[in-house]
């Protein structure tokens, strides 16, 4: 029943990202980017207001639970419950946003495991998935890449 929900979760946050990418244009790419010759270190284009900045999703835990956050391109923010219901939301300042967009820029997507989960598995810790300009990765408590512990932290919180 769990992993139903689990999923169920999942199925609502696409449909819901794809909703606030519609019209848009560019919008998220799907979790294996497209491969090109020579990979670019610099950032991707500052996304515009409306679409997705970056999306972090947590589960696990003690409690086995799963929760969204989605920043757009103007700071505004948006958590889901494990039901993909809203259950928060907000602005960051000026200062946020540029920290988060900081971060985003140091981890380097392009450049990182797309799933990392080698360090000493952290039992009921939380697993988080991180989709930013195309690219999709994946890691565990216990496993965090020290920039993407630096994006971790400049989000607003999983749970309200």
């Amino acid at each position: 029943m769990r992993g139903l929900r689990v999923v169920g979760a999942a199925l609502v946050s696409v449909v819901v990202l794809c909703a606030c990418g519609a019209g848009g244009g560019s919008g998220e790419a799907s979790a294996s980017p497209t491969a090109s010759a020579t990979p670019s270190a610099s950032p991707s284009p500052s996304p515009s207001p409306a679409e997705s900045l970056v999306r972090m999703t947590r589960t696990g835990g003690f409690a086995g639970r799963t929760s969204s956050v989605l920043v757009k391109g103007d700071g505004s923010w948006t958590r889901l419950d494990g039901d993909a219901k809203p259950a928060g939301s907000g602005k960051l300042t000026p200062e946020e946003l540029e920290r988060l967009r900081s971060a985003l820029a140091a981890a380097d997507f392009a450049h990182l495991p797309r799933v990392s989960k080698s360090g000493t598995p952290v039992y009921d810790g939380f697993e988080y998935t991180i989709v930013h300009g195309g690219f999709e990765v994946v890691t565990a408590d216990g496993s965090v890449p020290p920039a993407l512990q630096d994006v971790l932290s400049a989000l607003p919180p999983s749970e309200g």
